[in-house]
């Protein structure tokens, strides 16, 4: 196993998943800001501000990299186009939750970086499995989530979506490595 890098950079054939700065503040406004974005997950407010992407940002400076990775996707010719994370819960795995700019729905980015991110989880973070929850509501990341090799476990739940202040129905996933 190779040394552990608490802020590791993944290659892609179209992305670079890196750590975020502080400077990619306006650029995650601009992009969650859409209400089509916010709608899709379950942290997001709407209306979404600079000073969220400001506060979000910051919130990652106290993260433990042994149990947390955050990584903004960086497209070479438009920039940050996404944000994913791995994070804990409550539950006995590891929960990974993402988001990507409407600009760039339907081109399978959220799945090279999922599947990316998720063979970095398994070969240098040492994870074998991840949970997920998706919306009903959102085949798209069904979609991802499938096709980066989640399983469904029958499991359904209520999830409060912020930005519409309301609880909606879910279904848990699992990868195992």
């Amino acid at each position: 196993m190779r040394p552990f890098r608490p802020e590791p950079v993944i290659e892609t054939p179209r992305l670079r998943l890196r750590a975020p700065r502080r400077s990619d503040a306006a650029r995650i406004a601009t992009l969650c800001s859409d209400f089509e974005v916010a709608r899709t997950t379950a942290r997001l407010p709407h209306p979404y501000a600079l000073a969220d992407a400001e506060a979000f940002l910051a919130s990652g400076d106290g993260l433990d990299p042994a149990r947390e990775a955050r990584f903004a996707l960086e497209h070479p010719a438009e920039g940050l186009v996404g944000f994913l994370s791995f994070f804990d819960e409550p539950a006995p795995a590891t929960e990974i939750g993402y988001w990507l700019g409407r600009p760039y729905w339907g081109a399978g980015l959220m799945t090279e970086a999922v599947t990316a991110a998720l063979a970095w989880a398994a070969r240098d973070w040492g994870r074998t499995y991840v949970r997920a929850w998706r919306l009903d509501e959102n085949p798209a990341s069904d979609a991802v989530l499938v096709k980066a090799g989640f399983l469904y476990t029958g499991e359904r739940r209520q999830t409060f979506v912020t930005s519409r202040g309301e609880a909606l129905p879910s279904r848990g996933q699992i990868w195992l490595a």
